[in-house]
């Protein structure tokens, strides 16, 4: 081959190489359109779930928060209409209309039609955004099979539709308006062929959210309209108290050490940090942190650095002030903790979120900024109000105690192994695999039910742990009352995961945890007091999925060799409907899981191929936590007037 053939190949080759960079260049930018979105919405949404429907509608408020934090909206209307459509309406400046530079459209248009374009990105439009990727508005257009937009500014209305993201009706004036009323109107229909599993919005999940919205943003109202019910009812969400008001409602069943909670405010460096703490007499601790109004439930560096100013600041008090002697020990983060509710919340110029679920903030400075600005404010109000500041150090060293004494428990609960209870008479019966993915841990109640468990359930996969009775009320118990209590010391070892601080998911013996009491209303209590106690000090179990409640039937019917079984007294009357007359059916009723026998009990409620399971998803769980506040707590006015409320939906109580 010839030096000028050879030269020829060589630039073949790169003309060939720089074809195929151009080739993948403009791929990617095809992927970034709005077929991206369709093609892969759970990139954008998280999930084609409910939580990924519902998240449609985070998506268009946060752009009216927007427009609050800057200063320009002071209202955010949210409607459900009666085609399950939404509305969402704010009073800020109206999304810009003039053409935009880049791509020579209306800017209202590009930013329905075009990933990343917005006010989010420098240039002056938000100093701090509630969105994390400037994608919303593009997204819900995207997702939904029809959305349009009504602006008004400047004394005009303008308007825009679109049909599957793509204009339908290009941008047009639309009427006048007067001089100072301006906002945006955004309505779209949510696409079905997208959201396979439902397209219908819970007005539960979207009320709680709102209410936590105009919570982390004081003065701004919020208002929620369900145009689906029959009486279709504005319910109005506005704090002037902000964070502060939802400490105290947070703390609505609960019994404060002081009336107000403190609320400290300030700046460092452009993040704005806020924190509202107010503390009670119960044992429990309630946390939420939140970074530009998104809910970090996995924490992160804004959390941390509240942590260390409230343990490092209580404790220097106390020194100061003589309530700590010279030579005590310091109070750990936990016992100034005990009895704490506390909301942090900041806003940051450009949050940095990591963690599995993306809710853990992970900037550096946010824990300097969080640290310094509540330390100094703190200490001062600490100093101004003496009275208070020995209540709360006062509550820090009766836990600390109390750890003491909780630490010489554990230590001797630590050298219990499962093996060890397994052996115990009435005890755990564990299964033989040690693979905890299919292992499964039935909590029974009764030494009756425990013993047909036992006898009828798989010994590979499944161990049975009865109970007797009623097990300790943790809500209104310090933790060396807990450890003293025989039942639950046995589940903490059998479950292998340590307890409160030291909980540890990773080390859960049994990744099915399986509550199996019985239908009745002495059974719902021993179920409710489980769910306290896992709530309050084996929380991760929840989260990460774990935890069930079994589901056995009411009644078996017998007719010859046909055997049925049934849920409910409704359930019974239909089937028998549909039975011949002979021979006459047999029917038995379940007043207990007793009652069964090992293999009734195993077909009914313990076989993976027949029995029905409810996962408990503390997906509310500031709703979880005011609920068993209210159920299992000191306080008697709230659990009263819950009884008064809801007394008239329960029938045919069992005695």
């Amino acid at each position: 081959m010839t030096e000028e053939n050879n030269k020829n190949v060589l630039d073949d080759i790169e003309l060939f190489e720089k074809e195929a960079d151009k080739y993948d260049a403009s791929q990617i930018q095809v992927l970034e359109g709005l077929e991206a979105v369709r093609k892969r919405p759970g990139m954008y949404i998280g999930s084609t779930s409910s939580q990924g429907l519902h998240h449609l509608v985070w998506e268009i408020i946060d752009n009216g928060i927007d427009e609050a934090l800057a200063g320009f909206a002071s209202e955010i209307n949210i409607e459900i209409e009666p085609d399950n459509s939404v509305t969402v309406r704010d009073d800020g400046r109206g999304i810009p209309v003039g053409i935009q530079k880049k791509t020579g459209r209306p800017a209202l248009e590009t930013v329905f039609t075009i990933l990343h374009a917005g006010g989010k990105f420098g240039g002056g439009g938000y100093k701090v955004s509630g969105g994390l990727h400037g994608v919303g508005a593009s997204v819900v257009n995207a997702l939904s099979v029809e959305l349009d937009a009504t602006v008004t500014h400047d004394g005009k209305k303008y308007y825009i539709d679109f049909e599957h993201g793509r204009v339908r009706t290009e941008m047009k004036v639309v009427g006048d308006a007067p001089e100072t009323e301006h906002g945006t109107l955004v309505h779209f229909l949510p696409d079905p062929d997208i959201f396979t599993e439902t397209t219908i919005f819970d007005d539960k999940v979207l009320k709680t959210r709102i209410r936590e919205l105009a919570f982390l943003n004081k003065g701004l109202k919020l208002t929620f309209t369900d145009k689906r019910a029959d009486t279709a009812e504005k319910v109005e969400y506005h704090y002037e108290g902000g964070i502060q008001s939802y400490v105290s409602f947070l703390n609505k069943n609960k019994e404060p050490l002081f009336e107000e909670p403190i609320y400290v405010e300030g700046s460092f460096e452009g993040i704005n940090v806020e924190v509202a703490l107010q503390y009670t007499t119960g044992y429990h601790s309630e946390l939420m942190t939140f970074a530009n109004n998104i809910h970090t439930y996995e924490g992160g560096t804004h959390e941390a650095g509240f942590k260390a100013a409230l343990t490092r600041v209580i404790n220097d008090y106390a020194k100061k002030s003589g309530i700590l002697k010279e030579n005590d020990e310091k109070l750990s983060g936990d016992d100034i903790r005990e009895g704490l509710t506390a909301v942090v919340s900041i806003k940051h110029p450009d949050p940095q979120f990591e963690g599995q679920t993306k809710t853990k903030l992970g900037n550096s400075d946010a824990r300097t900024a969080t640290d310094r600005t509540f330390s100094d404010i703190f200490m001062k109000f600490l100093m101004e109000n003496p009275t208070v500041a020995r209540q709360i150090v006062e509550k820090g060293q009766l836990a600390a105690r109390v750890r003491a004494a909780a630490k010489r428990a554990r230590e001797v609960t630590r050298k219990k192994s499962g093996l060890e209870i397994s052996n115990l008479p009435g005890k755990l019966a564990d299964n033989s695999s040690k693979d905890p993915e299919i292992s499964e841990l039935f909590i029974v109640e009764g030494d009756s039910a425990g013993g047909s468990a036992k006898q009828g359930r798989s010994r590979l996969t499944q161990a049975i742990l009865p109970i007797r009775g009623k097990i300790l009320n943790v809500e209104k118990a310090s933790m060396e009352k807990i450890l003293a209590n025989e039942e639950i010391r046995t589940l903490f070892t059998a479950l292998g995961t340590g307890f409160g601080s030291d909980f540890d998911v990773s080390k859960a013996r049994y990744h099915k945890l399986i509550i199996m009491t019985d239908a009745d209303v002495d059974g719902a209590h021993i179920r409710t007091l489980l769910l306290t106690l896992f709530y309050r000090y084996m929380r991760p179990m929840i989260e990460a999925g774990y935890v069930y409640i079994a589901k056995p039937p009411l009644y078996q019917v017998r007719q010859g060799k046909l055997i049925k079984y049934i849920d409910s007294d409704e359930e019974l009357d239909s089937f028998l409907g549909t039975l011949q007359p002979s021979p006459k059916p047999v029917i038995q009723r379940y007043k207990g899981l007793g009652e069964m026998d090992a293999e009734q009990l195993w077909e009914t409620t313990m076989n993976p191929e027949h029995r029905r399971l409810d996962r408990v998803d503390p997906t509310d769980a500031i709703e979880a936590d005011e609920v068993f506040s209210m159920l299992m707590g000191d306080q008697v006015e709230p659990r009263r007037e819950f009884i008064e409320q809801n007394a008239k939906f329960v029938e045919n109580i069992d005695v």
